[in-house]
């Protein structure tokens, strides 16, 4: 199957391949990792004027998967990444340059789009798989973990990493973290732990492992696929499937003792803990390197999104993400993508600089309502399909 090319004549950053009963969309920007570009979302879209419905102006992401939800030949959606990486995240630098430049609503824009089509993938009526292979992180999490099937292989790298530069889990992050085994999610969200295809897969983030050799024969025989039934895709899924082993250190094992879990939890609450453990010195190490600010936030969100379904998770990140943009409270995104993806000295200037100098109150503000006339909280539609996916199983 070849490529569909750009009806503009300019490199798509959207790659589509189909037959008559399956899509494959490629994100096509490998020397960014594939981040997630405001054009990949959609150059712009607008709700129908009842309020029940999203529409894309051009054929991106997000009109891609509408288009084919409303086609009924369309039987399944591939979402793949091109070259060595899934999608590293979303593409923060733009949004940065903006809020530099005084005007933090285009960033606002970015984020509702992105968050819309988490929310359209998280409701969608038809399979997605998505194939792994390669770097998950942030907004490429949000593309990938929502839809019902993620395939992870040895080469998969998962991590949140949105506390060392002062934002938080977002994309909905706080449904499918807070919906990991014991406080895992809490654990993956705050210190941006990398995971590995073996502890996606163990933890529930990964739907099946399959070796990256084996990927082409695996797409081979979904694009025969003439069936939208769970069960029969997850069955050919299976038969390229292994259970991979997990690596003698890894993380997910500390998810079994959650004496030793609560522990970094309480640190992170200010109680003092013995550091002899070489895993809770690793952790803590990795939460004091965030920021405060963002530490604080993302366990109350991840918290709160234990009760909550994935609609109300987005519209609370998208206040949460509006809050950090506008850095009344904090600048500390600013600051850290300052330090990790402009300077890149890696040595951040959080402000305020510890957990004990950020009150209640001041996280109480990124969870309330913007106080601006021309702002308004993330408004999604209705959608008949309830998400009853794998990630409501873990």
């Amino acid at each position: 199957m070849a490529p569909t090319n750009s009806p503009n004549g300019d490199e798509d950053q959207v790659l589509v391949e189909h037959n008559l009963f399956v899509r494959t969309f490629i994100l096509n920007r490998p020397k960014q990792l594939n981040a997630l570009s405001f054009q990949m979302l959609s150059d712009a879209f607008e709700f129908g004027t009842n309020g029940n419905y999203f529409r894309a102006l051009y054929p991106r992401l997000f009109e891609l998967f509408l288009a084919c939800e409303e086609d009924c030949n369309v039987k399944l959606i591939i979402l793949k990444g091109k070259e060595r990486a899934f999608c590293a995240g979303g593409d923060v630098a733009a949004v940065v340059r903006d809020i530099n430049e005084g005007n933090w609503t285009f960033g606002a824009d970015f984020f509702r789009k992105e968050f819309m089509l988490n929310y359209l993938m998280a409701t969608y009526s038809k399979p997605q798989v998505s194939i792994l292979n390669g770097i998950v992180m942030g907004g490429g999490a949000g593309a990938s973990i929502h839809g019902r099937f993620r395939v992870a292989t040895e080469n998969s790298v998962f991590a949140m990493p949105e506390t060392a530069l002062g934002l938080f889990p977002d994309v909905g992050a706080s449904y499918f973290l807070s919906r990991l085994p014991g406080f895992f999610g809490e654990y993956v969200g705050l210190t941006g732990a990398r995971l590995d295809g073996a502890e996606m897969l163990a933890c529930g983030l990964a739907t099946h492992f399959v070796p990256s050799g084996r990927l082409s024969l695996l797409e081979e025989a979904l694009n025969k696929i003439d069936s939208s039934d769970p069960a029969v895709i997850s069955a050919i899924i299976n038969e390229f499937s292994l259970q991979p082993n997990l690596k003698e250190k890894s993380a997910y094992y500390h998810v079994s003792l959650e004496e030793q879990l609560k522990r970094f939890i309480s640190t992170l609450e200010g109680e003092a803990v013995n550091n002899e453990d070489d895993w809770i010195s690793s952790t803590i190490q990795s939460l004091k390197k965030a920021s405060p600010t963002s530490l604080k936030i993302s366990l109350r969100s991840i918290r709160e999104g234990r009760l909550q379904g994935v609609g109300q998770c987005l519209v609370r990140e998208y206040r949460m993400v509006c809050t950090v943009m506008r850095g009344e409270v904090s600048k500390d995104f600013l600051e850290g993508c300052r330090a990790i993806l402009v300077d890149k000295d890696k040595n951040p200037k959080w402000e305020p600089s510890k957990l004990e100098l950020i009150s209640d109150g001041m996280v109480d503000r990124y969870f309330s309502k913007e106080d601006d006339e021309d702002w308004e909280d993330l408004k999604l539609p209705a959608r008949s399909n309830v998400p009853v996916h794998a990630i409501s199983k873990l």
